[in-house]
């Protein structure tokens, strides 16, 4: 059962600005998010797809995205594609009717990036403990 959904969008030239400041990247973003990212051509817009997720992952799971952004959840890249990770400290704050397992998925198109996020509640929570 679907028990939190989230939608966000995010532009690319304002994320390519924010992340010419090293205070920013290191303060928003997890290590492997800055790896995978200047590991492309864009960065930045690989970057906004994670920032998207986030605050995706704020509206889905009703935990504020201050709580969030400062790598109390972040997109780690498998194979089978991007998957949201959950650290403990954001996982105590998740009220109970939202937990559940955080489904991702992330999409490009020009200046934007897109992230949507579906919590099924009859899953684990996968965080990084």
């Amino acid at each position: 059962m679907i028990v939190g959904l989230g939608v966000d969008l995010c532009n690319v030239e304002r994320m390519r600005k924010s992340i010419r400041s090293d205070h920013f990247l290191k303060r928003v973003f997890h290590p492997d998010e800055v790896a995978y990212a200047f590991s492309k051509a864009d960065p930045a817009r690989h970057l906004a797809g994670s920032f998207a997720a986030r605050e995706a992952f704020s509206k889905a799971s009703s935990v504020s995205m201050y709580s969030i952004a400062f790598c109390g959840v972040w997109v780690e890249r498998t194979e089978s594609g991007p998957v949201l990770r959950v650290g403990e400290s954001v996982e105590d704050l998740i009220p109970g009717g939202k937990k559940g397992y955080p489904f991702l998925s992330i999409s490009h198109d020009g200046e934007y990036a897109v992230a949507v996020v579906a919590i099924e509640a009859s899953h684990e929570l996968l965080h990084i403990r």
